[in-house]
């Protein structure tokens, strides 16, 4: 069972990041929009049960959970932290879930493939750090020609600064392995 460590405050101010002790997770995320989403994720159906939590992402040693700006965070946090420290710590990875996130682009043409790797390695070392720092993510949603299609997740997902700034540092960034790229957000 999950021990809270700390809480941390994002700048997306309805999103807080839970750090927790025991993970949840062994690198594979879980990001839910909304309560039909959460149907199978047992955390993150219980979440969403508690009022004014609008959306929840977890992986590894943390938590992020925003809410629709409506409650009081010391209140909140009280009772997020009645599921998450009843949800079970994280087993083994399922192979299962690795396999099908890498499944999903199988489609890309060799070449594709490895500029996807390169535009994935920048972003691993030089991105995601501070977006996990935040409370949040990216996921990569696909390459086409000279378009890559991501998505917010966790506080980053309903962070105004996300949409703006984030995105195009991002584009300039990956402009410097791939001068035409264009980054959009879905």
């Amino acid at each position: 069972m999950p021990k809270i460590a700390d809480i941390e405050d994002t700048p997306n101010p309805n999103a807080q990041k839970f750090i927790l002790h025991e993970p949840l997770t062994w690198g594979v995320t879980r990001s839910f929009e909304n309560a039909e989403q959460a149907e199978g994720d047992e955390l993150a159906r219980a979440l969403f049960a508690i009022e004014h939590v609008t959306n929840v992402f977890y992986v590894d040693r943390w938590l992020t959970v925003t809410q629709d700006g409506n409650a009081d965070w010391k209140q909140l946090a009280r009772k997020i932290a009645i599921p998450l420290r009843a949800a079970p710590a994280a087993s083994d990875q399922s192979a299962a879930a690795v396999v099908a996130a890498q499944a999903s682009f199988a489609h890309l043409s060799e070449h594709d493939q490895d500029r996807l790797d390169a535009i994935t390695l920048l972003l691993d070392e030089q991105i995601r750090p501070y977006l996990q720092g935040d409370g949040g993510d990216l996921h990569v949603l696909g390459l086409e020609g000279d378009r890559l299609v991501v998505h917010y997740q966790g506080a980053c997902g309903t962070c105004p600064s996300s949409i703006s700034g984030t995105l195009r540092g991002i584009e300039n960034l990956l402009r410097t392995i791939e001068p035409g790229i264009e980054v959009v957000a879905a």
